[in-house]
C-alpha cells in the first residue's frame, strides 16, 4: 500500500488531473485527462446512471470519477468506498459520501443501492468473488454492477505472470491480482447476477496511452523528475513500451462488464 501510494501520483503528474485510470482513447480524446473523462462517461452510460439514485463507487481513488458523475447526473447520490485512507482523505472534492471500508465487506444494507461501480479498481480486490457477492447483496432488484478492469489473456498462469511482471513499474499500479476475463465473468455469474454486456476495449486503452507518452516524453519528463528519481522515469518508459507490445499481441485486454440483479437475494 505504501509503495502504491508513493507511485500513484505519477498518473496525476502526467495528466494534470485527479483521476487514476488508463482512460478510453476515442477520436475526441487527445490527452490523458480527456481519455480518463471519456472512460468515466462510457462507464456512466453503461451503468445507466441517468436512471439511478444511489451509487457505490468501490475503490474510488481520489474521488474524481464520483465528482464527474455528480456533475453529469444532478440527482445522483454517490458513496466513495475506499480501503486506502490516504486517498479517501484526499477526496474532499468528490461531492460524495466518503466511506472507509473494504470491497469484500460493504457497510450497506441489503438491497439498498441501485448501482455498484468498480472503475479500474477490481483488479485489486481479493477475493473477487466476495466483492461480487457483496455487490449482489447490497443491490436492489434490477440494480447493476459495472466493472471496468484490465485483464490478462495469456492462457498459462505462470507465463502470464512472468510476462506481466516485465511491465516493471506498471505492475505496481496494476498489482494484487491478475485476473483473466473468463474468471471475472465466472465470479459474476456465480453470485447470481446476469451479464448483459461485456466489451473488450483494450485497443482504445493501452496503445493510445503508450503512444501519447512516447510522443510527449520530453515534455512530461521534467514534471516526473521533479518528484521522482531518473531511474524511475526510465523504468516507466520501458514499461510503457512493454505494455504496448503486450497489447498489440493481445496478451492484455481491458473489459467493461455490466451485470444485473434480476431477483432479491
Amino acid at each position: 500500500m505504501k509503495l502504491y501510494n508513493s507511485l500513484s501520483p505519477l498518473m496525476t503528474i502526467a495528466t494534470g488531473g485527479r483521476m487514476l485510470n488508463f482512460g478510453y482513447w476515442s477520436d475526441s480524446a487527445k490527452t490523458p485527462l480527456e481519455a480518463q473523462r471519456m472512460l468515466c462517461a462510457v462507464v456512466g452510460e453503461l451503468a445507466e446512471l441517468a436512471s439511478a439514485r444511489i451509487v457505490i463507487d468501490v475503490g474510488s481513488g481520489l474521488g474524481a470519477p464520483a465528482a464527474y458523475w455528480k456533475s453529469c447526473y444532478k440527482s445522483l447520490d454517490v458513496a466513495c468506498v475506499n480501503i486506502n485512507f490516504s486517498q479517501l482523505q484526499d477526496s474532499k472534492d468528490a461531492r460524495a459520501s466518503l466511506v472507509s471500508a473494504t470491497s469484500t465487506a460493504l457497510p450497506f444494507a441489503s438491497g439498498s443501492v441501485d448501482r455498484v461501480v468498480a472503475l479500474e479498481s477490481a483488479q485489486h480486490f481479493r477475493p473477487l468473488e466476495r466483492f461480487v457477492h457483496e455487490s449482489a447483496r447490497v443491490l436492489a432488484a434490477g440494480g447493476l454492477l459495472v466493472i471496468a478492469i484490465p485483464v490478462l489473456k495469456l492462457q498459462k498462469k505462470r507465463k502470464r505472470l512472468l510476462q506481466f511482471l516485465s511491465l516493471g513499474i506498471l505492475s505496481v499500479t496494476w498489482s494484487s491480482e491478475h485476473y483473466a476475463p473468463e474468471y471475472v465473468e465466472s465470479a459474476i455469474k456465480g453470485a447470481g447476477l446476469s451479464i448483459e454486456a461485456c466489451r473488450y476495449i483494450g485497443p482504445h486503452v493501452y496503445g493510445p496511452l503508450a503512444d501519447y507518452y512516447l510522443e510527449n516524453r520530453e515534455n512530461l519528463k521534467p514534471r516526473i523528475l521533479a518528484a521522482y528519481p531518473v531511474y524511475l522515469e526510465k523504468m516507466l518508459y520501458r514499461s510503457i513500451l512493454k505494455m504496448k507490445q503486450l497489447s498489440d499481441r493481445g496478451d492484455i485486454e481491458y473489459i467493461l462488464l455490466k451485470a444485473r440483479k434480476t431477483q432479491t437475494r
